[in-house]
Formats: structure tokens, C-alpha cells, sequence
């Protein structure tokens, strides 16, 4: 089923309880534009509170992820350029909330097919899905301090709690381009395949994730989530309070089921 976004500059389809969301500014390497930030921003939301969706898979059309932000709109070019520092930073601030900050909030697992360069926010947005997969013609890069900038749509926190804090300040302060084998080495991306295999990999990917129990998965997420910043016994008191709330779903029952029946669980999300 095909989705109207209201832009030609993002594509979304949903196929087999998979929302498919493709950047589609390939003319622009799937540069940030307006009109692509404003349909991003409503997708992601809405597939996400979608109940026939149970994975997102975010992607972009042609040869590249996203190359970040429009530098062509920077330095005061821009409309944005025209508004006093105080417009500019809640313009900013609540942009990221809603497109990055979305993202990481969804409970839905999330796959960033990666065909090319994952550049800046580009790359926040990869890193603000569950998992990453590249192909093997792709690179990451943060590129902030090559224009000048330091940063933005959570690229820090996203870079330090996937790669740790000293890839993180290395991939900062160099804004070296990372090929995908390096990528992979060093925990940017979780796999990499062939160029011509991304595409059904990662729908394989995230249609796999989308079959399964979704209310363990938002469990796990929130545990997941917490777990940088509570300490231990806190931790195994809210595991054990989501374990139990999910012992007593329809969910866990069919799955016990389904393994004394030696098949494949069928799960309902309930």
C-alpha cells in the first residue's frame, strides 16, 4: 500500500507489516530539504502509531543514504538565515525533536538500509534507527567540521552511546569518511552487503522483526533505553516488572505454543 506524503521527495510504502520510507532527492545525494524534513517528520510518527506496521525501514533512492543538510542553504542563505538567534534555535531544537528525536522514541523496531553516503544528520539518522545496514559502496562521515559546524539532530549522543566515546570523538573532530568494512569493524553499522543485495536484505531484515512480538520488543527498547543511565538493581526491578506484564500476554502464550509445536509463532501484538 502506497502512502501520500504530500511530496515527491519522500517515498513510503507498507508491504508485509513493513513501512518502507525512502528519501528521494537522489539528484541531491537525499540532501535535508524542507519539504523532505516536513514528510519525514509526519511518516515516521504516523507509521509508527500505525498498528498494520510493525518495523520502519528507512532508506534512500539512488546512490546515497542522505548527505546531511543542504550546504547550498547555509551561511545565511537560506530563509532560516533571516531569523534572529532565538527563532533560529527553537526552529532548530524543535526540528530535531520531531525527526531524530521521533525516531529513537518509536517502541517499532528500525532499519536504515544505508546505499551509499550517510552524511551528517543523514548519518544521525541512521544512528537514530535500531540497526544499520550498508552496502558495501557505502560510508559514513559526521562532516560538521569540515563546514564549520559542531553538530546537531543528536549526532553526539547517538555516536557515543553506538561507537563509545573515543570513536566518537575521533569521528567528530576528523570527520574522516568511514568505508562500510571500516563501519562495520568499529560498531557504526551492524552489517554489510553487496551493493545489488541491500535492498532485500534489509526488507528481509526488518520484515522479520516486523512478524514478531511486538510488545516484548517495546519492552525490550525501554530496557534498553534505560540502561545507560539507571543503576543495576534498578534495572533488573523494571526488566522483571515488563517480564512479567508480558508473561501474560496472548504474544507469549502462542509463542510457547508454537515451540512445543515445533512451527513458527504467530504473533498478534497483543
Amino acid at each position: 500500500m502506497s502512502i501520500d506524503t504530500g511530496t515527491t521527495e519522500l517515498l513510503c510504502v507498507v508491504r508485509d507489516g513493513v513501512a518502507v520510507i525512502t528519501l528521494n532527492r537522489p539528484e541531491a545525494r537525499n540532501a535535508m530539504s524542507p519539504d523532505l524534513t516536513a514528510a519525514l517528520r509526519t511518516q515516521i510518527k504516523a507509521r509508527g502509531a500505525d498498528d498494520s506496521v510493525g518495523a520502519l525501514l528507512i532508506t534512500g533512492a539512488g546512490t546515497a543514504f542522505c548527505s546531511g543538510g543542504d550546504v547550498k542553504a547555509m551561511g545565511g542563505r537560506g530563509p532560516r538565515g533571516q531569523m534572529t538567534f532565538e527563532e533560529r534555535l527553537a526552529d532548530l531544537r524543535w526540528r530535531q525533536t520531531n525527526l531524530t528525536g521521533a525516531l529513537v522514541a518509536v517502541r517499532k523496531p528500525t532499519v536504515a538500509a544505508l546505499p551509499g553516503a550517510a552524511a551528517g544528520a543523514g548519518l544521525a539518522i541512521a544512528l537514530a534507527c535500531d540497526m544499520r545496514i550498508a552496502a558495501r559502496s557505502a560510508f559514513c562521515a559526521t562532516g560538521y567540521a569540515r563546514i564549520g559546524l559542531s553538530g546537531d539532530y543528536g549526532i553526539a549522543w547517538l555516536l557515543t552511546r553506538t561507537v563509545g566515546p573515543m570513536r566518537a570523538r575521533e569521528l567528530m573532530l576528523t570527520a574522516e569518511r568511514v568505508d562500510a568494512e571500516r563501519s562495520e569493524r568499529i560498531g557504526l553499522v551492524n552489517k554489510v552487503v553487496e551493493d545489488a543485495r541491500l535492498q532485500d536484505e534489509a526488507f528481509a531484515l526488518a520484515k522479520s522483526l516486523a512478524e514478531g512480538p511486538q510488545i516484548a520488543y517495546r519492552n525490550i527498547k525501554d530496557n534498553l533505553d534505560e540502561a545507560p543511565y539507571i543503576d543495576y538493581p534498578t534495572a533488573m526491578h523494571r526488566e522483571a516488572e515488563r517480564l512479567v506484564g508480558a508473561s501474560r500476554t496472548a504474544d507469549h502464550k502462542e509463542a510457547v505454543a508454537a515451540f512445543v509445536e515445533k512451527r513458527k509463532p504467530v504473533f498478534k501484538g497483543r
